[in-house]
């Protein structure tokens, strides 16, 4: 018996198995086979069914869906007695994860799981590309024959359609449960271009966020160690916990073997990270004979209950200079501690014990005290506490007035009431009780501008240059005794405060006394960007013992502060200054520039500071730092970067190089020179050079987490 129709629409599969006797059944609809718990759906223009042979045949724009899979098709046969679906013609076949695999002929079993396909090509993930003679797939497995594999996106247009890179081989099976590709007798290929062959290796697919695997190597050569080569490897142990291996080889600087653990549990954590090192040629501190060195750095907490807690930092190197040796950290101080600490409510305890290695040469860390233990409590009752309260209450009064020759005049007049209330008083005489404390003040002040605007002989091009004068009228005093500071600490006299009514910020503290503040701003607008200038300056009768005497505005007169800037979409150039009152020396001067066009970049920094800008007892700085990025031809890129110190007049550290990326390779070659030493430790400047190779698996993986970065330094609990 035959039947036939047209354009059946999600006709049931159970209709090419074991019903074909009931052809007279079939409809457009699903009927659902016994022996299956859902619907395989058949669509096709036209069915043939052949009682005879027991054999259903569906022609033209054929679409079957079987337990998530979904196969298209010309045409599909399905044997009943072999239980064989054979599929010809632009045959696809999309598995419950998205994965897509294409044909010419195609012959399968086990609901579409199993079978064999000549000409085959397959899509893993968003990007990446398997395309074999023939393959089988059997269960999640496929195996494929004379293969061509890449993650790489491949251009449509004629003549540019080999990828980056690609991976040929004599054999590929492919885990689709397990994300694995594992290659047999395989040639990796660059731009058609063969450079390595493997016997075996194995790659994860696009779709894996980590997985175990080979990083990205380093090759280079370095005036201290040598040829050197490194090897990480990244080891996904389970969801919560990671661990990097990177064996370092080189000819005079012996092995070198790092690793990291990193583990995560309920609220609790641990990272450990340790290296160890053999070289027989010594090397540091101009000894000779082998030597083995080791540093560790960690952090760990965890959670006790639901209050309390405990935990350890560690930092230790064998040598003091070994990890700068290895270019491991620079990190000169090291700091070790455990813990326990509880936090009922608002109150804390701590019981905190602490180790310091000093690593410089004029460090002595047998007389660097231990710490054993610290003991610190805070006790904030719920009830009863301390309750500070301030009320504030400002009225300001502003009126400008403009004059036919364009003076802009304001009056400006501000009445201000505090009012404090402290339960504990930080100072003044002894109270029993509740202390409060009042203040009122209020000034006058008249600021003054004369802007003179020109317009430019092209449209949207305009100047402004304006003179301003300010004058504040405002009695002394004003800031009481047993006044809680605490939201006007950081003060810093520069071109963002120097035409303010009140310079000090926050509302604690307020400037007071009679004073002027002068200067002048400039400004060129044109369409696509603008320029700026301001200088100032701040003038009084006496000085106001509310600003230190670094801050540049302690006397009469204060320093000279101003900036020039420049805003385009791709130039942005800010220079500050601070120029010194008395000798008229520059005290602080930052120039910070930034350029971008197309795929290159320039950044430059200058910083001059004077001491007390920079931290308690460490001399002035002055130094530079430039990087810039150049895209010399498509993908390819130059980079130079310098950092100098000006003070001492000499390079910190230099780099050149050349590097390539897109988005599925990365290589870059860099020439590095450190030109600072430490003779004591034995550590002379070097240069070394550095090779870095990646081939990328696809846009969604994301890179494990890097080994050790060079300035890893162990975290202190809060």
């Amino acid at each position: 018996m035959r039947a036939t129709g047209l354009r059946l629409g999600l006709l049931s599969a159970c209709a090419m198995i074991p019903l074909i006797s009931q052809a007279a059944q079939l409809h457009v609809g699903t009927i659902k086979e016994p022996a299956k718990n859902t619907p395989m759906l058949l669509q096709a223009d036209e069915v043939t069914y052949d009682n005879e042979s027991k054999t259903v045949s569906a022609v033209g724009h054929v679409e079957i869906a079987d337990d998530g899979r979904t196969l298209l098709a010309e045409r599909v046969d399905y044997d009943q007695t072999n239980d064989k679906v054979t599929a010809r013609g632009h045959v696809s076949i999309t598995d419950p994860k998205g994965n897509v695999a294409f044909a010419d002929h195609v012959v399968l079993t086990d609901h579409m799981r199993d079978g064999a396909l000549s000409g085959f090509g397959s899509l893993i993930g968003k990007t990446g590309r398997l395309a074999a003679r023939s393959a089988r797939r059997v269960g999640t497995r496929v195996t494929a024959n004379r293969t061509a594999y890449s993650p790489c996106k491949i251009c449509n247009h004629p003549g540019q359609r080999t990828p980056l890179w690609q991976v040929k081989a004599k054999r590929v099976v492919y885990d689709q449960e397990k994300h694995k590709v594992q290659f047999k007798s395989a040639t990796i290929s660059v731009e058609g271009v063969p450079v390595a062959w493997l016997p075996a290796f194995s790659v994860s697919d696009p779709t894996v966020r980590y997985a175990t695997g080979l990083l990205t190597p380093e090759v280079g050569n370095s005036t201290r160690i040598g040829y050197f080569t490194r090897l990480p490897i990244y080891v996904a142990i389970s969801p919560s916990q990671d661990l990097t291996v990177a064996p370092m080889f080189s000819a005079k600087g012996g092995e070198v073997l790092e690793m990291e653990y990193r583990e995560r549990w309920n609220n609790s954590w641990m990272w450990l990270q340790g290296s160890g090192a053999y070289n027989p040629n010594g090397g540091l501190a101009g000894s000779s004979g082998a030597q083995t060195y080791g540093h560790i750095f960690g952090s760990g907490r965890f959670m006790l209950s639901q209050n309390t807690r405990t935990g350890f930092d560690v930092a230790a190197a064998s040598n003091n200079a070994y990890m700068r040796f290895y270019d491991i950290s620079f990190l000169d101080r090291l700091t070790n501690d455990a813990f326990i600490e509880a936090t009922p409510g608002r109150s804390r305890f701590a019981l905190t014990s602490y180790y310091f290695q000093g690593l410089r040469s004029t460090d002595i860390t047998s007389r660097i005290p231990f710490v054993l233990p610290r003991l610190e409590m805070s006790y904030i009752p719920t009830q009863n506490q301390r309750n500070d309260q301030r009320i504030t209450g400002e009225l300001n009064w502003k009126k400008p007035f403009v004059l036919d020759n364009g003076q802009l005049w304001t009056i400006v007049t501000d009445a201000r009431g505090d009012a404090y209330h402290f339960d504990n008083p930080v100072s003044g005489p002894p109270r029993t009780s509740d202390a409060t404390l009042e203040r009122g003040t209020a000034y006058v002040a008249l600021d003054w501008r004369w802007p003179f605007v020109a317009n430019g002989s092209s449209v949207g091009h305009s100047y402004i240059v304006q003179p301003i004068a300010q004058v504040i009228a405002q009695p002394y005093g004003g800031n009481p005794r047993g006044l809680r500071i605490e939201d006007s600490q950081a003060f810093e006299f520069d071109d963002n405060n120097v035409f303010s009514f009140n310079q000090v910020p926050g509302y604690d503290l307020i400037e007071s006394g009679p004073r002027a503040n002068v200067g002048a701003m400039a400004e060129a607008l044109f369409p696509g960007g603008k320029v700026e200038a301001q200088v100032g300056q701040t003038y009084r009768l006496k000085r106001d013992p509310v600003f230190a005497d670094f801050s540049g505005n302690n006397g009469t007169s204060s320093d000279l502060v101003g900036n020039f800037s420049v805003k385009f979409p791709h130039l942005d150039i800010t220079d500050r200054w601070d120029v010194d009152r008395g000798n008229g020396t520059v005290r602080r001067h930052e120039v910070y520039v930034t350029g971008s066009y197309a795929r290159s970049s320039l950044q430059f920094s200058y910083v001059n500071l004077p001491p007390q800008v920079i931290a308690l007892g460490l001399t002035s700085r002055e130094e530079f730092n430039a990087q810039a990025d150049v895209n010399v031809w498509r993908n390819w890129q130059v980079f130079v970067a310098a950092q100098r110190d000006i003070t001492n007049n000499q390079f910190l550290n230099t780099e050149y190089g050349l590097g390539y990326e897109d988005e599925c390779l990365a290589i870059s070659l860099a020439y590095r020179r450190k030109y600072t030493s430490d003779i004591i430790l034995g550590l002379p400047p070097s240069t070394s050079m550095l090779l870095r190779f990646s081939l990328k698996t696809g846009d969604s993986a994301i890179q494990p987490f890097s080994l050790f970065p060079r300035d890893v330094f162990a975290l202190a609990h809060p």
